[in-house]
């Protein structure tokens, strides 16, 4: 799935677009985020810089404390920088209100979860669809729309089964479908098999490669596991909330 030539984030008709679609999809330059004052002063970020184009797949590592989820929450709106600039398909989101911050991340941006987030007395369907809702999209486009995400991420059959009735891998491909029912430019993914066994891990590591891979899908995950960073193509390492390294490789077999 390739994203739009630009982004709004004014209204959810996407009528009045702005950005430049030769932009990098996400671009970080200078960000710092800063915690607390005095003593009790905690610099998270400092001075991070980088960009993700359209479809790359990267994986963004480090020991607990050193930023990576921090950096990862600025990216998907969740957080703001204390100073420093993010880019969102051309968009200053430094710029934007938080309403319309929080319509970049309806629109936008997909979340993948270590803990899945789903409702607990819900089916699987009606969890996928549920940020369609929050859309006002028609019941029977929603059902539609959701029942195909779930086949996509190998789900049919599964679609009036309660989470208590799934697997945690089975779980984690709902949360990965409502992630993708919305179509978004960019999938965010932390840690997303924090909660799995190793065969399952190798399972959901697998679809989010195939989805880079064949459906073009732009995703930015956070592990701190080598061998399921190794499923992405690019590896972007901090410590002490600095990028120490960011390096290219081949994707795993």
């Amino acid at each position: 799935m390739s994203g739009p030539s630009a982004v709004q984030v004014t209204t959810p008709a996407r009528s009045d677009a702005v950005g430049a679609g030769s932009e990098a999809l996400v671009a970080l330059d200078g960000l710092n985020k800063i915690y607390g004052q005095g003593e009790a002063t905690v610099h998270a970020l400092r001075n991070v810089s980088f960009r993700i184009d359209v479809g790359e797949f990267v994986a963004i590592m480090g020991p607990s404390g050193s930023g990576k989820s921090t950096c990862m929450n600025i990216i998907g709106c969740l957080d703001t920088p204390t100073s420093g600039t993010y880019r969102f398909a051309g968009v200053d989101v430094g710029s934007l209100g938080r309403n319309q911050r929080a319509l970049l991340r309806r629109h936008y941006l997909g979340f993948v979860f270590q803990g899945y987030n789903l409702l607990d007395r819900t089916s699987a369907l009606e969890n996928v669809e549920l940020p369609l809702l929050y859309r006002g999209i028609s019941r029977s486009e929603r059902q539609a729309r959701a029942a195909a995400a779930l086949e996509e991420v190998g789900l049919s059959g599964r679609e009036q089964h309660t989470p208590s009735e799934l697997s945690g891998g089975q779980q984690q491909r709902v949360a990965i479908a409502r992630a993708l029912v919305t179509e978004p430019m960019l999938l965010l993914a932390d840690e997303p098999t924090g909660n799995v066994d190793t065969r399952t891990s190798e399972e959901i590591m697998n679809l989010l490669s195939t989805l880079n891979a064949e459906r073009n899908i732009t995703i930015a995950m956070v592990t701190h596991e080598e061998p399921m960073a190794a499923y992405a193509r690019r590896l972007i390492t901090f410590v002490d909330g600095e990028v120490v390294g960011d390096r290219r490789h081949g994707r795993a077999p």
